[in-house]
């Protein structure tokens, strides 16, 4: 039990409070590994690396509701897993580009939404690649 983390030692090494550690607990983000003899929660090392991971992809822009979906494997919007997402999200990607190849204004936009969606597309991947997950 000495290589787990009480509440506060996780939220000091991942840089959050103990209320974030307590919400991502209660959405299932993250689980308890252990309690104590007092009943205090006891979450593992890994837990370090949970919280950067939903931190990231918070800043991309995804729920919490959605990111819990992706960390426990379940199906993302209804019927959808992972690798359609991102299947739909570059043909999506494809056909924006055919559309600014006829309207050259919307090319500056076109590269923003371009190195968004690839940016999202390298963090799900990394993801995938993880142990987390």
């Amino acid at each position: 039990m000495s290589d787990l983390l009480r509440i506060g030692e996780l939220a000091a090494q991942a840089g959050v409070s103990t209320r974030t550690v307590d919400y991502y607990t209660q959405l299932g983000l993250l689980t308890c590994a252990d309690r104590t003899g007092g009943g205090f929660r006891l979450y593992e090392q890994a837990a370090v690396d949970t919280i950067a991971t939903v931190r990231s992809l918070e800043s991309h822009g995804l729920n919490l509701q959605t990111i819990a979906s992706a960390l426990h494997g379940s199906v993302i919007d209804g019927d959808r897993d992972l690798a359609t997402g991102l299947a739909d999200l570059s043909a999506n990607l494809r056909a924006l580009q055919e559309a600014a190849e006829g309207a050259p204004h919307a090319h500056a936009l076109l590269s923003l939404i371009s190195g968004r969606a690839h940016a999202l597309i390298d963090l799900a991947l990394a993801i995938v690649d993880s142990p987390l997950v």
